[in-house]
């Protein structure tokens, strides 16, 4: 296991009704003029929006309001919130939406103290310093942008869909969390955060980082119940216990709790964004094409960490001898590592396929002709000549990822 360090200061306020102390919540972390941030129209017909507003109201908290945050947030809205930031000069940031939203008011809180371009963060010409505080009110689970210190902007007249990372800066002072709020999502949109959340999980997993057992079990025991609890949410979005638990996965996935002390690859999320970043797609069913086939090239050329994931998570079983360690994958034959490798990637194919109702390939997507070449090329343009991480990337080994994408 690897040194690390370790700062997660956010407090979760978990179940039903919490959103109504958001007004508290705001003072106990110093706010005195709040700038609300939302997307579009659910959080106004829900009637969230105006009991998150009235609990503002009843701790005498002013504030102001942006809404109309896209998914895929664009550099635009961020914009808009710091002139309005400029006017209504707000000490804390409130989100509520989804990951859209939180990454909006993160990067507005980041740029509200910057003298510059805040899109410098974002290409590394600059670092954030210091930042507005950050709370959020969540009705979407899938990013986990609000246990994070992470946000994800995209650049529209770049065509480049970028992150940053702040773990000490960045993380909310407060998430309320009221599986409730997710009850009225469309199916399309439960199932692509779930898949968004489960490609969390595995970006940490698959590491080369020896002696990591705590965050490799921790990653398998989230990943086996939000294979339990997600064909109960799709079959009956009222389930509140299903909700609770998918919501709760979708945090610590992305919270770093399962990754600490360990490489992370995070290489399926950036080839992932340059489809989102050009066709405009929804970031989890971008992830439920490029992760399988990503695993589907690790089988081969590195398959030992896909191989544990299939057995342990997947149900592979491997055939081995008698006296063979079947917890390290390391010591099996390596056509055995690639055939239960294999079998796993494209058994989580067929579940993002069957269970969630997610497209796997370009076609099923709705990009039946795709410029690979063009999403090769920003690719490492963003991320360069090779991409590091469980297994080095250069772009004629994306390529060929990208290619068995295009396979049904």
């Amino acid at each position: 296991m690897n040194n690390f360090t370790f700062y997660s200061p956010t407090e979760f306020c978990f179940g039903r009704g919490r959103e109504q102390e958001v007004g508290q919540l705001c003072v106990k972390y110093g706010a005195h003029r709040v700038m609300i941030v939302y997307g579009g129209g659910s959080v106004v017909r829900s009637g969230l929006l105006e009991r998150v507003k009235a609990a503002l109201d009843a701790a005498s908290l002013p504030y102001c309001e942006l809404g109309g945050v896209r998914p895929n947030p664009t550099v635009p809205k961020v914009y808009e919130g710091l002139d309005l930031a400029r006017t209504f000069k707000p000490d804390f940031m409130l989100a509520v939406g989804g990951g859209s939203v939180i990454d909006t008011a993160k990067t507005i809180a980041a740029g509200s103290y910057y003298e510059g371009d805040f899109w410098d963060f974002f290409i590394g010409k600059a670092k954030v310093g210091t930042c507005l505080p950050v709370g959020v009110v969540l009705t979407i689970p899938a990013a986990g942008s609000e246990g994070s210190g992470n946000a994800v902007i995209t650049n529209e007249k770049t065509l480049q869909k970028l992150g940053i990372r702040q773990p000490m800066l960045l993380r909310p002072k407060f998430a309320v969390m009221n599986p409730e709020l997710t009850m009225t999502l469309p199916e399309w949109q439960t199932a692509s955060g779930i898949s968004d959340m489960m490609a969390h999980i595995m970006e940490r997993y698959l590491t080369n980082t020896p002696d990591v057992q705590i965050g490799d079990r921790m990653a398998e025991g989230m990943l086996l119940a939000i294979m339990e609890e997600a064909p109960k949410v799709i079959a009956n979005p009222r389930d509140y216990e299903a909700r609770a638990n998918i919501m709760w996965c979708g945090t610590i996935a992305h919270n770093d709790t399962c990754s600490l002390g360990r490489q992370e690859d995070w290489n399926s999320h950036a080839m992932e964004h340059e489809i989102s970043a050009e066709y405009d797609v929804t970031h989890g069913a971008g992830l439920a094409v490029i992760f399988p086939a990503f695993l589907q090239y690790m089988a081969f050329v590195h398959p030992h960490k896909v191989a544990q994931l299939a057995m342990r998570v997947l149900g592979i079983q491997p055939n081995l001898p008698t006296d063979a360690d079947i917890n390290n994958t390391n010591t099996w034959p390596i056509a055995e590592q690639q055939r239960v490798a294999m079998a796993g990637a494209l058994k989580l194919k067929s579940w993002f396929h069957d269970v969630l109702h997610m497209p796997v390939s370009f076609a099923q997507l709705g990009i039946p002709q795709p410029n690979l070449e063009l999403l090769n090329e920003r690719l490492h343009q963003n991320k360069g000549a090779v991409m590091p991480g469980y297994f080095p990337l250069d772009a004629e080994t994306t390529m060929k990822i990208y290619k068995l994408a295009l396979n049904d």
